[in-house]
């Protein structure tokens, strides 16, 4: 098992480095032209090939690199806030804030998140930015449940019930003693969340719901 994590912290650390190095690594322009290499298949000069327009597919795959990562950093990012914001509030709010909280919750989850997106997006310009708030605006509901179900647990636990008759502060108490012990969950939530993200940017991508000017003119996106 040991062996697995670590094989796959390598895996996860390599994809960041080539994301962050794209430029340095890459040997051709994401946008530059090769037009007497049209649709070449893969070889010394171009090791992936070239696409329709004469591209290097490898450069183009490194620098999405960056954009991929950079979408789901942001959204993730984006939703665990919400997530852990909604979940701590509902379970050290008391009954009724908490009923109020779930609820909305739940009609949340009703909404197929992909038809949610295409319903905000319809009604925005497309562009990154706003694929990035979207998604994470949109994919925060997982997280909340969560939280809140680790804070209740937490909540009855013999330290903070003497850090609660120590006169602690609720919002002292959240943060200072049952958040860092409930952050196990919430970094497994983030790390799944992530992949769920950055495969909704590309699908949106594909529609081409998630593209501006910058990317139409040929820029990976």
């Amino acid at each position: 098992m040991r062996n697995f994590r670590a094989m796959g912290v390598c895996l996860a650390g390599f994809m960041v480095l080539v994301a962050l190095f794209a430029p340095l690594l890459a040997p051709y322009g994401p946008t530059e032209l090769h037009l007497y290499h049209v649709l070449e298949g893969p070889n010394a000069h171009f090791w992936l090939g070239t696409d329709g327009l004469g591209r290097d597919v490898l450069s183009r795959l490194l620098y999405g690199a960056r954009t991929s990562l950079s979408v789901g950093v942001v959204a993730v990012g984006l939703a665990t806030g919400l997530g852990v914001l909604v979940g701590v509030v509902s379970a050290m709010g008391g009954r009724v804030v908490d009923a109020a909280l779930m609820r909305f919750t739940d009609v949340m989850l009703c909404f197929p998140t992909i038809f949610l997106i295409l319903a905000v997006i319809a009604f925005l310009s497309p562009s990154l930015m706003n694929v990035m708030i979207v998604i994470g605006a949109t994919g925060w509901m997982g997280t909340a449940r969560l939280v809140r179900a680790e804070v209740l647990s937490l909540r009855g636990r013999n330290f903070v019930e003497a850090a609660r008759l120590g006169g602690v502060r609720p919002v002292r108490l959240a943060w200072r003693h049952i958040l860092p012990n409930a952050l196990p969950p919430i970094l497994t939530s983030m790390s799944l969340g992530l992949a769920a993200a950055i495969l909704t940017e590309a699908g949106l991508s594909y529609l081409g719901l998630a593209c501006s000017r910058r990317c139409r003119a040929g820029a990976p996106c």
